[in-house]
């Protein structure tokens, strides 16, 4: 049942999101638009409430339950990101917005994007940690939580890796091939 869930949600998330920009857009209401897409939260409570309710009725936390804190987690640090890149691309191709700011390639510019991309992914993998924890205190010591710190893991990994990613362009940042953006040291120390 949470598998479908997720699925559902995962639906839904952009069903929500393509309604709202159509309603900005295509009907000219962006107060309505806004409403709801102001309601894609509320799809992360109702995963939240059914995985926490199966959990208290003695189902075993296994990799499901891992994975639903895992999409409440994404969504809750790439969702509004997602919506501001999807929104960004509407406006310009249906009403004649500018075109969306592309990251910048080279240099240092390039690897405070990165930051900002890690940024988003730490909050992301973070909360789902945190929601993780949350369910392991929830079960207790009596329950198997094997799945559910497995999860966990996976989540350091990913805030690693994103952190090794733009200390990457930090420190051997990408040169332009046109003679722009030179790597500047910082402060020694």
């Amino acid at each position: 049942m949470i598998v479908t869930l997720i699925v559902l949600c995962e639906i839904a998330f952009w069903v929500l999101l393509a309604a709202g920009l159509g309603l900005r857009y295509a009907a000219k209401m962006p107060r309505l638009g806004a409403a709801v897409l102001l309601c894609e939260p509320l799809l992360e409570v109702v995963l939240l409430v059914v995985t926490a309710i199966d959990l208290k009725n003695g189902a075993d936390p296994d990799w499901k339950h891992g994975l639903a804190a895992v999409y409440i987690g994404f969504t809750v640090g790439l969702g509004h990101s997602t919506i501001k890149w999807v929104d960004a691309r509407v406006a310009h191709r249906f009403a004649g917005g500018p075109p969306p700011v592309r990251p910048p390639k080279y240099g240092m510019a390039r690897a405070a994007h990165e930051w900002r991309v890690a940024g988003r992914w730490t909050v992301a993998a973070a909360t789902a940690l945190a929601l993780l924890q949350a369910a392991v205190w929830y079960v207790g010591v009596d329950g198997d939580t094997t799945s559910l710190r497995s999860w966990q893991q996976k989540m350091l990994f990913v805030i690693g890796i994103n952190l090794v990613i733009a200390a990457s362009y930090t420190l051997f940042p990408k040169r332009d091939p046109h003679g722009g953006a030179k790597h500047v040291p910082g402060p020694p120390g």
